[in-house]
């Protein structure tokens, strides 16, 4: 698809948060002692997968040391192997981690993006940062015309997406829809937004999202896809 492509190269290049490009490159120059020796991309991360897909994951940002340095998004930290560990689990992927771009790995009816494209400090984009970022979600949600189910993965990937949604055209629910694990947002007939925490170490650590409650969200995932692809079925 030529018009992921341009979009997927115009982000690479993308310099448009001056604190995150400093951080990016910097986290690159010294990276922890594991990982010294190794080239860090150290740039925005392109959407990753299957560019006809039906199911659209939605992250925050990328990690320093984890698609910051491995250069694909979710790829290269534990909250990637729980993610890559799910989809390959329900059958979106061929393989079941991602440790590098080269590593033979295929999504299959999925594409994962995220709401800020750069690592930022903490993991916490500002406001204007997410502000410049959210064009190029909105470009592909104007790209993917196959999306029947979106999974935004934590809180702010789910406020993200709905505002993404709505500056392409969409109807938000009234009252606005609000976030919670397992949540179902009904966004139009062929279009359903899922809520789950973010699997990152915060949450998989203390317990807040176990691997049960994770696999759960991606078996509504599941049962909502093939009833969309039933004859004559709306969601």
């Amino acid at each position: 698809m030529a018009g992921i492509h341009d979009l997927n190269t115009t982000i690479i290049r993308c310099k448009k948060c001056p604190r995150l490009v400093r951080w990016r490159e910097a986290v690159a120059k010294k990276p922890p002692r594991r990982y010294q020796g190794q080239t860090y991309w150290a740039r925005p991360l392109a959407g990753f997968g299957d560019p006809e897909a039906a199911l659209l994951i939605v992250g925050l940002a990328p990690a320093a040391n984890g698609g910051n340095r491995t250069g694909r998004i979710f790829t290269g930290d534990e909250s990637g192997n729980w993610l890559y560990e799910a989809l390959y689990e329900f059958g979106f992927s061929n393989q079941p981690d991602s440790v590098r771009r080269d590593d033979g790995l295929r999504l299959k009816n999925c594409y994962i993006t995220a709401a800020v494209r750069c690592a930022p400090p903490a993991n916490k984009p500002a406001r204007d940062e997410f502000e410049r970022c959210r064009p190029y979600l909105v470009q592909e949600l104007k790209l993917f015309k196959n999306v029947r189910v979106v999974l935004a993965l934590g809180k702010i990937a789910f406020d993200s997406f709905l505002k993404a949604y709505q500056e392409h055209g969409g109807s938000i629910p009234k009252p606005r829809p609000q976030f919670r694990h397992g949540g179902l947002v009904q966004l139009g007939p062929d279009l359903t937004l899922i809520a789950s925490y973010h699997p990152s170490q915060q949450n998989t650590f203390t317990g807040k999202l176990t691997k049960k409650m994770f696999h759960e969200v991606f078996k509504k995932a599941q049962k909502l896809l093939a009833f969309s692809h039933q004859p004559g079925a709306r969601l």
